[in-house]
């Protein structure tokens, strides 16, 4: 029962949380071009937030395994409403920095710690369904976040800012009143394993699941960063297009993540729906090369993003599941690898595309292969202990 009315609780809270990081996203840029950031100086506040949550996420998702996820969570959202008001209030380029820099630090708390407590109530069974639901509820707030804020800016770029921090301020609030801590509601056989290093959820074969992450994060970062430049200069799409193919990309992500992971993982098990994920990301890879009009360029992209949509899910079911670090620890550094391809993906998508327009998407192929491979040699070595063991 605790675990039915906590779900959509947990929904809810990402929702407002991926809103509120969303509304900013179309304002920063030129918000801190007002303020005399260069390109490569606006690269690097971009980077930043990135590069902090890489840093610390372990670290929250190991402390929330110690003193309970809720205060963990709240320290998160306080985190991401302080930063977006430091951000409405910066009248100058290194404030914009610091309130990104303390952002990124405290926020870092939020993912990890909510997909642990999702592993904390749900059974082994139900996880995928309970992770994917995490997912969807980022994938809409994304969708909605932008599309607010695009609207608000019209009130003074400084507004969205604003409102993001007012909205994190609210969610604070809803978890503090409304959200119950799970350590204590999920029983003893879920208590979290206590002073485990982190390094040692690096060793054996779950480890290769961390590094399978950091190629999908990375094939799915170049893509986000150099799609609008390839899609005008093969399909003369404008940003107004663009919004809507990312739109109906997005919506179709979280309702794979939303309905079909958890029905697909509970009957096939995760390895197979992290196979399939992988298997339908190449095929949009492939497929964005022939784009050529605003259909082909939805379709295409839909594809991607439902084939993206299968795989970080199952792949935090499955790591819940086998690792022996504590739910917290597990998440953080899940997030930490996730973060570093956001870092390295659109530097070297950019570069990619610099040398041939098309080159990021094959370089997408490849990087999905790797991490198809990545997960048979996870099989491989799973099945070579289990042997040992018995």
């Amino acid at each position: 029962m605790e675990t039915k009315k906590a779900l959509p609780i947990l929904f809810a809270v990402m929702f407002f949380v991926m809103v509120g990081f969303g509304i900013i996203i179309p304002v920063l840029p030129f918000y801190a071009e007002e303020m005399g950031a260069t390109p490569t100086q606006l690269g690097l506040l971009m980077a930043v937030y990135s590069f902090m949550q890489l840093l610390f996420a372990p670290m929250w998702g190991r402390i929330s395994d110690r003193i309970g996820r809720k205060p963990v969570m709240m320290i998160g959202i306080i985190g991401l409403a302080l930063s977006f008001f430091l951000m409405a209030f910066s009248t100058q380029l290194w404030m914009l920095f610091a309130a990104r820099i303390i952002g990124g630090f405290l926020s870092s708390a939020n993912m990890p710690t909510v997909m642990a407590y999702v592993a904390d109530i749900t059974s082994e069974e139900n996880r995928g369904k309970g992770m994917g639901i995490i997912g969807a509820s980022v994938g809409l707030g994304f969708i909605f976040g932008p599309a607010i804020g695009g609207i608000f800016s019209e009130f003074g770029l400084h507004v969205p800012f604003l409102l993001s921090g007012v909205s994190s301020l609210l969610t604070f609030f809803f978890v503090m009143f409304v959200l119950k801590e799970s350590l204590t509601l999920s029983g003893p056989t879920n208590e979290p394993v206590k002073k485990t290093p982190l390094l040692k959820a690096l060793n054996g074969p779950v480890s290769i699941l961390y590094f399978l992450q950091l190629f999908v994060s990375l094939s799915l970062a170049g893509l986000e960063a150099t799609f609008a430049y390839f899609a005008a200069e093969t399909a003369g799409l404008d940003t107004v297009q663009l919004g809507y193919i990312f739109m109906i990309m997005g919506f179709s992500g979280a309702l794979v993540q939303g309905g079909l992971v958890g029905r697909l993982t509970k009957k096939f098990g995760e390895g197979p729906v992290i196979q399939l994920g992988i298997v339908i990301s190449a095929l949009g890879f492939g497929l964005i090369l022939l784009v050529d009009n605003f259909l082909t360029a939805a379709i295409f992209l839909t594809i991607f993003g439902i084939g993206n949509g299968f795989i970080r899910p199952s792949v935090s079911s499955l790591l819940t599941k086998k690792s022996t670090t504590g739910h917290g620890s597990t998440t953080g550094l899940l997030s930490s690898f996730d973060s570093l391809g956001r870092i390295i993906g659109p530097p070297l998508g950019g570069f990619l595309f610099s040398i041939m327009i098309g080159l990021p998407y094959l370089a997408g192929i490849v990087l999905s292969l790797i991490a198809f491979l990545l997960y048979r040699i996870y099989q491989v070595q799973t099945r070579k202990l289990h042997a040992e063991a018995s």
